[in-house]
């Protein structure tokens, strides 16, 4: 029998109903999951109306992606992963966890299928800082080493850090290959089993996802459509929700106990209990990764402090044995309305061309400007580092995968700012950039540059040109589009406002001539500390590359050069030595290198205002640096002190001999108020010594 469902043949002998899935159901009879426990999806935008989500506790977060769902490729994606988890008991599509509370992060546009690592961090720590302790990735980006850029590596690692678990597809590449974040360490990878219980042929292997990854059903799995509806959709995609929602149920069940939810000991008894392939069916071995999911031996494991041998008397109703290699084939519930309800399209997909926006577009032939000279700020597109991208890992076996113009670089969309009414905190380090964003906002600049006799042409892109243009022409700063950048990749758009704007784009305009001075002169600026406030608007650079505008606060806005400040900080603390001054470069540049952010937590803000609040904390370090120690480490951890309504974190700074180690350790330890735009000081620094070798 075959059901025509989202304009395509599906053959319901085929298709896999989350139901069926072994050992699912004796899990259901202990629980559905409850609002205690928290997922977040990193997918497309979702059709929050469909029938299958009435009665879900979903919320959907303020991200860059700003679209409603419709009839594009990520909209389909989006709602189709998270039905797998919240499809509602009672609706057309059962969802594995309908109890538990939900967060829609859409990361994924219908105008673009991919979105940056950069992005793509600054989404997970937006979903930890609002409770998930289940974050769901449906999408990857295909690194040969395994190895992700700074941003998206530290985002784990604050995952770990605050025990929440990262669920992450292994990607449909068929081939002994990694995709980010799915490699990364900590994050339970998900591959894909065909109807048969066997490896799908386009599902990722690799040695790393051997010891932390899962098969789980993924060809043919039953999820919403967009407008209404069912349909099928197969790639590691699919088997990714499985596995979050199954992770979700183990941790409502810890609740549910009285026990702490703990997401690393569910992710623990997942990979434990794995079950190994048939090795006649698959006779390579890497291709199953860590082995297929086992539900019941996974629950088993958890009620018996992870002994995946010994089952519990108790519960007799979970076997191990109930688990089969083979998915039985089932036909999809409520298949007559899914017929009726269809979400159906006059519009054909469009063929896609060109580059996608999140990419740099090629250089006009006709341009007048020329590449960045030696010494330049460089504009955010010109040159600037675009973050590698992560796409969504939906093989496209299934369905109609219409897309609304991934392609589009017009230039209304590409320079217009999206709002989604949504403001916080931020206290970030790094550059400033600019940026045109378009050809014709470039272009006007530079037919209102003056032409020198004898010179070479305007050139925006040349800082050494464009800076005095702007210092004669201050008001033509609020035409360009002012950037804050970690390396040459911009993480903010920054705009003035209020009765003082006029005055920040002066302040500005100093700080960018200040850095393309030389690093020996005093005026040279290496970076720049930016207090603000993160509007919920959201602007396309040059580059197709999204980022978020913050307002900047001027009080705090500052600009420092790490050798001047390093020097001055010495002297406060009334030292000289060298030793003392390149153990205060050392911390300031751990701050900015090893523990580089986007100041949007609160952590986050804290540490960074430690580094720019230098001259307070080298006075505390007197005695430290006098004695010629070094910095051994550095934490930030929320403090028990602190006053009502003020959000307080402790940092704690370590200095060690590096000539006696026996020689007990120097602490430090300040509190931090991040509560405001401006991060302030709470109390005296407080300092006692501590035993053991750095």
């Amino acid at each position: 029998m075959e059901l025509d469902v989202a304009n395509h043949a599906v053959d319901t002998k085929t298709a896999t109903a989350l139901s069926a899935l072994p050992g699912l159901d004796a899990l259901w009879q202990t629980t559905q999951g409850t609002p205690d426990i928290c997922i977040a999806v990193l997918d497309g935008p979702v059709d929050l109306e469909h029938p299958c989500f009435q009665g879900a506790n979903l919320k959907r977060l303020p991200t860059l992606v700003t679209d409603t769902a419709g009839d594009g490729m990520m909209s389909g994606h989006g709602t189709h992963t998270t039905s797998i988890i919240f499809g509602q008991s009672g609706s057309p599509l059962h969802g594995i966890a309908p109890q538990c509370r939900g967060l829609i992060v859409p990361v994924f546009s219908d105008h673009r299928g991919s979105l940056s690592q950069l992005d793509l961090a600054r989404a997970i720590e937006q979903a930890v800082d609002k409770g998930a302790q289940v974050i769901n990735i449906s999408g990857g980006e295909l690194s040969p080493s395994g190895q992700a850029r700074p941003e998206l590596e530290r985002a784990v690692r604050l995952c770990r850090n605050n025990n929440v678990l990262i669920v992450a597809a292994a990607g449909n590449d068929g081939c002994d290959c990694l995709h980010v974040p799915a490699a990364l360490d900590s994050v339970l990878v998900v591959g894909a089993l065909d109807s048969q219980g066997h490896p799908l042929g386009s599902s990722n292997w690799g040695k790393v996802y051997q010891t932390q990854g899962l098969l789980a059903p993924g060809q043919h799995i039953w999820g919403a459509q967009v407008g209404g509806g069912l349909t099928t959709k197969t790639g590691t995609s699919f088997a990714t929700p499985i596995v979050s929602g199954i992770a979700a149920l183990l941790l409502s069940l810890q609740a549910q106990q009285g026990q702490t939810p703990n997401p690393q000991a569910v992710r623990e008894a997942l990979l434990a209990s794995a079950k190994p392939c048939n090795p006649e069916a698959t006779p390579d071995s890497q291709r199953c990764l860590a082995g297929l999911l086992h539900i019941s031996g996974a629950h088993a494991s958890l009620q018996n402090n992870g002994d995946t041998h010994k089952m519990s008397e108790e519960n007799p109703t979970v076997q191990p044995s109930e688990e089969q290699s083979n998915l039985s084939p089932v036909i999809a519930p409520n298949v007559e309305w899914s017929r009726q309800n269809q979400f159906a399209t006059n519009n054909p997909p469009p063929t896609a061309t060109g580059v996608q926006a999140a990419e740099a577009p090629p250089p006009p032939t006709n341009t007048v400007a020329t590449a960045p000279a030696a010494g330049t700020v460089m504009p955010s597109h010109a040159g600037a580092v675009t973050a590698s991208e992560v796409t969504a890992s939906d093989c496209g076996c299934d369905g109609v995968t219409s897309s609304s113009g991934m392609d589009k670089r017009v230039s209304e969309f590409r320079h217009a700012l999206a709002y989604t009414g949504v403001e916080s905190l931020v206290y970030a380090i790094g550059t400033l950039g600019y940026d045109f964003g378009t050809e014709a906002r470039r272009d006007m600049f530079v037919q209102q540059m003056p032409q020198a006799q004898n010179a070479p042409p305007p050139n925006p892109y040349n800082a050494q040109q464009f800076l005095p243009y702007l210092d004669s022409n201050p008001s033509a700063t609020k035409s360009l589009i002012l950037t804050l950048n970690i390396e040459l990749t911009p993480i903010y758009a920054i705009q003035p406002e209020g009765p003082f704007a006029n005055d920040v784009y002066k302040y500005i305009l100093e700080l960018l001539k200040g850095q393309i001075q030389p690093d020996t002169d005093p005026e040279y600026i290496s970076r720049i500390s930016l207090p603000g406030l993160l509007t919920g608007r959201s602007i396309t650079l040059f580059s197709g590359q999204v980022v978020p505008v913050v307002v900047p606060q001027k009080i705090g806005m500052y600009g420092w050069n790490v050798n001047q400040l390093s020097q001055l900080a010495v002297q406060a603390a009334g030292g000289s030595s060298s030793t003392a001054r390149n153990s205060f470069e050392d911390f300031l540049n751990r701050v900015y290198y090893e523990f580089r952010n986007l100041g949007q937590t609160s952590h986050d803000r804290a540490l960074n205002f430690a580094a720019t609040n230098a001259f307070q904390a080298a006075s505390a370090w007197q005695s430290a640096l006098q004695a010629n120690m070094q910095l051994a480490d550095i934490t930030v951890k929320r403090s028990s002190f602190c006053r009502i309504d003020s959000d307080c974190w402790d940092v704690r700074l370590s200095f060690f001999d590096p000539e006696n180690d026996r020689k007990a350790n120097k602490i430090y330890l300040y509190t931090i108020d991040v509560s405001d735009e401006m991060p302030v000081t709470m109390g005296p620094v407080r300092t006692w010594s501590a035993p053991g070798a750095y």
